[in-house]
């Protein structure tokens, strides 16, 4: 019979020992990406072959990216969310228990090659990737005394590669107090293993000192590494206790995350759905800090009060708020020449980036506009002039302001 007919993955060559040069960070991130739209591609028909893809691309990580310059952090990002994004397929490929323990020793094999841990994804979730009882026992047993005799140890550190695994086979093996006696014999407590044990606590219902065990890494005085994560792990308790509002409190705020102050906010509310979300924007604010960068997410959560507020701070961007004022002219016209107003005094007083006396002329453009449609025209124009009168820290902006006024006065402007 004729054997099995291998996939040929095209991201093979790309991925080869050595491929990427000191500066190829950026390359190899691009690169990663194409590999995960090809394994993930596959997986759509066959999941199977795609987890020996996801094997694949383990194997060649470090070898390919051994040389790249690794100080920015970005490559290290990569890796880390691609393997996320790929395990899924590699935990729940429909493969037999011989098949997996192929596949086990090939992991095994490039986790104990990895120079700089790129493979950890991996690692942590390697009883998962198991699957079966007797691959857990025997992955957990295989370095389980010498890891012991390594963390007992105190007089020097020995990092062992293959402890991470160890501990995530003991856990998916239901192994909870060989476990927790070999956390306990480590000198110093990091997450990056304790939090096996904290989820062995978990799984056995004992929420109480999971909790406990988790928090007490947080009043360490050294900033523990994986903060972020010890402080979702003790939220999610809370919030499973039915303590709410006390893990919004503790927990939810410090830890709202998100690449926009406008994502941090909807982190929360998708979080706490029970929760007011106009007192979850409040309360960020208040937490947060740099009151007038949150005028972009107040005006688009649509609390135009709040939006107000921050764009009187003087932190907010002026060219922010014109765009504002551009964008509202119609709709909210009031909320327009106010936020307008407030630019033109932070353009006065010389805040902004880069700002250029045109962006005075935008302003006044935007501001009259809008003050015209509410019928607000000269009250307006007279609180142009009233911020014009007062002593302005950049001359070029007061010059120009003057400028528009005259012109307005004449109604050309």
């Amino acid at each position: 019979m004729a054997g099995k007919i291998t996939h040929k993955w095209a991201f093979k060559p790309g991925m080869r020992a050595g491929a990427y040069s000191w500066k190829s960070s950026t390359k190899a991130v691009e690169r990663l990406k194409s590999v995960s739209a090809e394994i993930r591609a596959v997986a759509r028909t066959d999941p199977t072959t795609a987890a020996e893809g996801v094997i694949a691309l383990a194997q060649r990580i470090w070898p390919a990216f051994e040389h790249i310059d690794t100080s920015s952090g970005a490559l290290g990002n990569a890796v880390s969310r691609t393997l996320e994004e790929l395990l899924p397929i590699l935990i729940e490929a429909p493969a037999d228990e011989k098949t997996r323990a192929k596949w086990l020793e090939q992991l095994r094999d490039a986790i104990e090659d990895d120079g700089v841990d790129y493979l950890a994804p991996i690692a942590d979730r390697f009883g998962q990737i198991a699957a079966y009882p007797a691959l857990m026992n025997l992955h957990a047993d295989c370095d389980l005394d010498m890891i012991r005799e390594a963390w007992s140890d105190h007089a020097r550190f020995s990092h062992v590669t293959t402890g991470t695994l160890t501990l995530s086979c003991l856990l998916e093996a239901r192994r909870y107090d060989e476990l927790l006696a070999l956390l306990s014999v480590q000198r110093t407590r990091i997450w990056f293993h304790e939090k096996f044990g904290a989820e062995a606590l978990l799984r056995q219902g004992r929420e109480d000192e999971a909790f406990a065990y988790a928090e007490a890494l947080l009043k360490d005085d050294r900033r523990q590494w994986g903060h972020f994560e010890i402080a979702q792990f003790c939220e999610r308790i809370l919030v499973r206790k039915g303590r709410e509002k006390e893990a919004y409190r503790r927990f939810g705020l410090p830890t709202a995350s998100g690449n926009t102050y406008l994502a941090m906010w909807r982190d929360l509310v998708k979080r706490y759905p029970d929760i007011d979300a106009r007192g979850i924007l409040e309360d960020l604010i208040e937490t947060q800090g740099s009151r007038g960068k949150w005028f972009a997410a107040a005006k688009t959560a649509k609390y135009l009060d709040i939006a107000l507020e921050c764009a009187a701070h003087p932190d907010a961007a002026p060219a922010t708020l014109i765009r504002a004022a551009r964008d509202f002219a119609i709709k909210e016209p009031a909320f327009a020449a106010q936020v307008g107003l407030f630019a033109i005094g932070h353009l006065l007083a010389g805040h902004g980036y880069e700002p250029s006396p045109l962006d005075i002329d935008e302003a006044v453009t935007h501001v009259m506009a809008a003050a015209k449609r509410i019928g607000q025209g000269d009250r307006v124009l007279r609180e142009v002039q009233r911020l014009s009168a007062n002593a302005a820290t950049d001359v070029l902006m007061s010059a120009r302001l003057k400028s528009r006024i005259a012109d307005t006065e004449k109604g050309d402007g």
